[in-house]
């Protein structure tokens, strides 16, 4: 492939929008921000948005990682982001989402659990309460077991396991996600406390174990349906779920 003499070097329009976050397992690399419309809900909104990539190597060197590129086979592999909206570094108040990656119901729809009701609406929390960011997490598909071993524990469902005995049947625990790298990424993007938006204690236990202030919580829960009841129902008396204001979600 040739290039114009007039065209700027690869490294030169990338070297802005790369950091560096050193890790105890070696550097996460984080690319942004980058303007990105967004249609929600049939308005179009901008968000800025980062992705990152985990690994061993370290180096502050970013033209072997992008030398690197096109034989690491990352397409493969799952990489995380964030959706950024508004002053998010300097807001006094932030809202945030830590949303795990979920196939069937982000990409398809599917109305057996309620992860894509919960990435929409949290990225219109987002948007109404004026700033805030959406962590969309790889490697949390079936809350860590991954695609192929969810397939399974959905077929264990249709035959009487609830979701906790499906993915422990199968050799798992019942949540196995990890949230370091996002919260080094957050870290990163914003020193000021944030609200946290989820019903799971264990993200927030997460958030606090990793020294952040938190300025509250906000309860996510809806879409309720004859489809995700009983996963719904599970959440709470399994995994220990929050209900909101002691109310089984949208009875």
């Amino acid at each position: 492939m040739t290039h114009s003499k007039l065209e700027p070097k690869v490294l030169d329009v990338l070297q802005d929008k790369i950091q560096l976050i050193k890790t105890d397992e070696g550097a996460i690399y984080l690319v942004g921000p980058i303007r990105l419309p967004v249609n929600l809900y049939g308005e179009t909104v901008i968000f800025q948005w980062y992705c990152w990539l985990s690994g061993c190597h370290l180096t502050e060197n970013y033209q072997e990682i992008i030398d690197q590129l096109s034989s690491a086979n990352l397409a493969e592999f799952q990489q995380s982001s964030v959706l950024v909206y508004g002053d998010f570094a300097n807001a006094d108040d932030a809202l945030i989402r830590m949303h795990s990656i979920c196939h069937t119901g982000d990409i398809f729809g599917s109305k057996r659990c309620d992860c894509g009701y919960q990435l929409k609406q949290s990225m219109k929390n987002i948007l109404d309460h004026g700033t805030g960011a959406l962590f969309y997490l790889a490697n949390h598909e079936g809350r860590g077991i991954g695609l192929f071993s969810k397939a399974m524990a959905y077929v264990l469902q249709e035959n009487g396991y609830d979701t906790v005995e499906a993915n422990e049947s199968l050799g798992f625990v019942d949540d196995s996600r990890n949230y370091g790298d996002a919260i080094n990424v957050l870290k990163i993007l914003r020193t000021k406390p944030v609200t946290l938006m989820t019903n799971n204690p264990k993200k927030l236990a997460a958030m606090k174990n990793a020294g952040l202030v938190l300025s509250g919580r906000e309860s996510i829960w809806g879409d309720k349906s004859e489809f995700n009841e009983n996963y719904l129902n599970t959440k709470i008396q399994r995994s220990g779920h929050l209900e909101e204001d002691g109310i089984c979600p949208n009875d």
